[in-house]
C-alpha cells in the first residue's frame, strides 16, 4: 500500500515538473503563427467553459476525466451532467477519477449514479492530482496552478500522451465509487486515507498541506490525524512522526511494504458514509 502511495506521489511531482517546464513553451508558441499553438493558456472562465462544450460536442470516441479535491459544486454537476449525457448517448467511452472524500457528498453521489447508470465509469484514490479533461487522445485541457479559472489547451501529441500514461497509472491504483454504502468498502477506504495520512506526517507535512493532498477539510484531516495518533498511542505530531519511524524500522532503508498498515492495525472503522 505504502510503496503504491508513494508511486503515485512522484508519478503526482513527475507531473507538476513537467507542466511548469511547458509554461515557457507556451510563451514562445504564442507569438507569430496563425496555426492553432500546441499549448495555449485559456484565462477566462467563460472561453475556458465554451472550449469545453465544443470539444464534448465533437468527442467520438473516448473522455477522461480528472477532478481533484471533495465534492463538486451542484451547478458544476449539473452542467457536467448534461456534456455527459449527450456523449455517453453517442458510445463515447468515459472514464473520471475522484478523490476519496467525493464518495461522502450527496450531490456527488447523485452525479455518479446518473452518469454509470448509462456506462460510465468512476473511480477514487486518496492522493491528489491535476485536474484534466483528455478527449479522443488528441486534445486535453489542464488546471492551472493557484488560478482555478484558467486552463492550458493542449493540443501537442507527446504530452497529451503523458497525460494518458498519468490517468491510467492513478486510476489503476483507484478503487471504485461505490453506488451504495458498504462497510467494508468504507472501513478500507478510510484505511488507504490513514496509511497517505501516516505517509505525509512521516513527511512532516501539517494539516492544512495534508487535507489540500487528499481534497477534503482541514477538520475532517485534523479527525483523521486525530485518530492515527490515537492508534499510535502518541501524544504530539512530533512523536507521531517518530512512532511512525520507529515502526517501519527507519534506517534510511526503503519502506517495507504494508508497514503502516501494522501502525493502524488497532485502528477502529472511520469512513462512514457522510464522512470524509
Amino acid at each position: 500500500m505504502e510503496r503504491r502511495i508513494q508511486h503515485q506521489q512522484e508519478e503526482i511531482e513527475r507531473f507538476r515538473w513537467m507542466f511548469d517546464a511547458l509554461l515557457p513553451a507556451y510563451e514562445s508558441s504564442r507569438a507569430g503563427s496563425s496555426a492553432a499553438a500546441p499549448v495555449e493558456l485559456v484565462t477566462d472562465l467563460r472561453l475556458v467553459q465554451e472550449v469545453i462544450e465544443e470539444l464534448t460536442a465533437t468527442c467520438r470516441e473516448e473522455v477522461l476525466t480528472a477532478q481533484p479535491g471533495g465534492g463538486r459544486r451542484p451547478e458544476s454537476l449539473q452542467a457536467a451532467q448534461k456534456r455527459d449525457r449527450r456523449m455517453l448517448a453517442r458510445g463515447v467511452a468515459m472514464r473520471t477519477l475522484y478523490q476519496h472524500p467525493a464518495r461522502y457528498h450527496q450531490p456527488t453521489i447523485d452525479h455518479v449514479q446518473a452518469v454509470t447508470g448509462l456506462g460510465a465509469e468512476v473511480r477514487t484514490q486518496s492522493e491528489g492530482f491535476c485536474r484534466m479533461l483528455i478527449f479522443d487522445q488528441h486534445t486535453a485541457l489542464l488546471g492551472v496552478p493557484d488560478d482555478p479559472l484558467a486552463a492550458l489547451l493542449v493540443r501537442e501529441p507527446h504530452l497529451i500522451h503523458s497525460m494518458r500514461v498519468f490517468f491510467d497509472c492513478a486510476w489503476r491504483g483507484a478503487s471504485p465509487f461505490p453506488l451504495a454504502f458498504d462497510a467494508a468498502s468504507a472501513v478500507r477506504i478510510s484505511g488507504e486515507i490513514q496509511e497517505a495520512i501516516v505517509a505525509m506526517l512521516s513527511e512532516g507535512l501539517e494539516d492544512k498541506s495534508i487535507a489540500r493532498r487528499l481534497g477534503m477539510s482541514v477538520r475532517s484531516c485534523q479527525r483523521h490525524v486525530a485518530e492515527v495518533m490515537k492508534a499510535l498511542g502518541a501524544k504530539s505530531r512530533f512523536q507521531a512522526g517518530f512512532l511512525i519511524g520507529q515502526s517501519r524500522g527507519d534506517t534510511g532503508d526503503e519502506t517495507p511494504p504494508g508497514s503502516g498498515c501494522r501502525v493502524l492495525a488497532s485502528a477502529g472503522p472511520s469512513g462512514a458514509r457522510g464522512r470524509g
